[in-house]
């Protein structure tokens, strides 16, 4: 496998399991208020760059790559301040999938401009 493909991947898995883990952390793992939080809404939010990354276009993923710190800064303010050791287990996984999709990202785009993909 090459390395574009690796970075595609990993963006591509790190995105669908934050997708995944926001809605159970809302919905049931953890959530902020009892039965579940309107905040499980965010996970939206994860799928406007998700069918860009999925087909690969190197301008999603330069613009997903300054997205995704908005998820990366809720998980650091969640690990710092929540009580319940599961919502920090949970913010410290959300941590981790920003972190692997943001290296993957950046190297993505920068991977396919030296292979000579157009930017779309």
């Amino acid at each position: 496998m090459n390395r574009i493909a690796v970075c595609h991947w990993g963006a591509i898995t790190s995105l669908i399991g934050l997708i995944v883990l926001t809605l159970a952390w809302e919905l049931g793992l953890a959530p902020l208020r009892p039965g579940g939080s309107l905040m499980a809404l965010k996970s939206r939010l994860l799928l406007a760059p998700l069918f860009g990354v999925l087909r690969g276009r190197v301008y999603t993923y330069q613009w997903a790559s300054m997205f995704i710190l908005f998820f990366f800064a809720e998980g650091v303010m969640r690990a710092w301040s929540d009580t319940v050791l599961l919502s920090r287990v949970c913010a410290g996984i959300e941590i981790a999938l920003c972190t692997l999709f943001f290296a993957s990202a950046v190297y993505y785009a920068r991977f396919a401009r030296m292979a000579g993909i157009p930017v779309r």
